[in-house]
């Protein structure tokens, strides 16, 4: 009932905002804001979502292109970039690992002629912002096809790690030797930049589809016969590689934070009394087979930053539910809050109609602002905070980022 009546509490006192110029809410008396705090973005290359713009620019191009995109996190009073490295088993810096990603040159294993995670972190140093390198740990390829991969890929030379499922490639995360490699494909990075933190988004095991059955038969029979159901084995096996890879980085380069920014469903309250009072679709625990509850309240990771890229009111996923429950998992753990936000849902054709209004975002950090666990917000993403559609970013400056802040850690 607690958790019920802070949620009210926090819903009602949207009430009290204005819906006028930029600036009256933060007037009207909103709590005062940390000196440190999260103002992050994620900069995606997957695809060529947010840089390059396209493959094949010359070097001197991708690296204005970045820049620029650099230059308006920090005109946004952003302080942190979650910039994507490893989109595809691939690789955004020279790796003995792993080929250069085709997101650069349009062909996979060609070299863009200059190192990309190189220049990125230090043209965040520069500019005063942290650079958390992101990595998705499984996914091989947007496809089906291993030969479309170049001939010196790993997922090639190891056939037997790959699983096709639901018209793309993954390394099966029910082998050892899988784990392994990712863990020391991801870990050359850490080595050899100084990098703020490794972050990992909401990929573990793929998300479901219909009809298809990932086929980890034979992992399973090999390596899980001391667990009680495969959906056991399957959720250590993340567990494993979320514990491993934090060692790692503690061991390569101490002070570096380890943080994961996870679908924001653990599980719906209706299948589990610990969860959150929502009707999601997908619920990590039992389709992704990540307990991204379990990770933050041991404290296996520095922080968390659940996507709640949903409205106020939503009625599968309410953010302000969503907030609610993530505060109350957080309270105690030593694990880091903040809160993925639905920046491209801003003004976009289609989205609901909340999306429409500016003041949208900006009333999610004053309702979060509720919660002392919330330590900051992270925006999806870069191109989004580039184009500022509807003026809704520039409403969170106005209202929420007058002075600058430190990102925490």
């Amino acid at each position: 009932m607690a958790r019920v009546s802070r949620r009210a509490f926090a819903v009602a006192a949207l009430a009290t905002l204005t819906t006028g110029a930029p600036g009256a809410a933060a007037a009207g008396g909103h709590p005062r804001r940390a000196a440190a705090e999260m103002r992050g973005m994620w900069l995606a290359t997957v695809s060529n979502r947010d840089w390059p713009s396209r493959a094949g620019l010359t070097a001197g191009d991708q690296r204005r292109e970045l820049t620029a995109l650099l230059d308006q996190a920090v005109r946004h009073r952003l302080n942190t970039v979650m910039f994507q490295v490893r989109p595809t088993a691939d690789a955004f810096w020279p790796s003995p690992y792993e080929p250069w990603s085709q997101y650069l040159t349009g062909t996979q294993g060609r070299n863009p002629g200059w190192d990309p995670l190189g220049v990125a972190v230090e043209e965040a140093h520069a500019r005063g912002l942290q650079l958390h390198a992101w990595f998705n740990p499984y996914r091989i390829a947007n496809h089906t096809d291993p030969g479309k991969l170049v001939s010196s890929h790993p997922a090639r030379r190891h056939p037997d790690w790959v699983v096709p499922y639901g018209g793309k490639l993954y390394y099966n995360p029910g082998l050892p030797a899988v784990r392994a490699f990712v863990e020391q494909a991801i870990l050359d990075a850490v080595a050899k930049y100084p990098v703020d933190a490794v972050h990992f988004d909401d990929y573990f095991y793929p998300y479901p589809v219909a009809g298809q059955t990932f086929d980890d038969d034979e992992a399973y029979d090999a390596h899980g016969g001391d667990f009680s159901s495969r959906a056991a084995w399957r959720r250590d096996n993340i567990d494993k590689l979320v514990t491993e890879t934090a060692a790692g980085i503690r061991k390569l380069r101490p002070g570096t934070q380890f943080g994961i920014s996870p679908f924001a469903v653990w599980r719906n309250a209706a299948t589990d009394s610990r969860g959150s009072d929502t009707r999601a679709g997908v619920e990590t625990y039992d389709d992704l087979y990540a307990d991204t509850r379990t990770w933050v309240r041991k404290n296996w990771i520095d922080y968390v930053v659940p996507q709640a890229y949903w409205q106020i009111g939503n009625s599968a996923a309410d953010y302000a539910e969503v907030v609610d429950w993530w505060a109350g998992v957080a309270k105690g753990s030593g694990t880091r809050l903040y809160i993925g936000e639905a920046l491209y849902q801003t003004g976009a054709a289609g989205a609901a109609p909340a999306w429409q209004d500016p003041a949208e975002l900006s009333r999610h950090l004053t309702l979060a602002d509720r919660y002392p666990q919330v330590g900051g917000h992270v925006y999806f993403a870069a191109k989004d905070v580039a184009a500022d559609r509807i003026g809704a970013l520039s409403r969170v400056v106005a209202d929420h980022y007058q002075q600058p802040a430190n990102p925490p850690g």
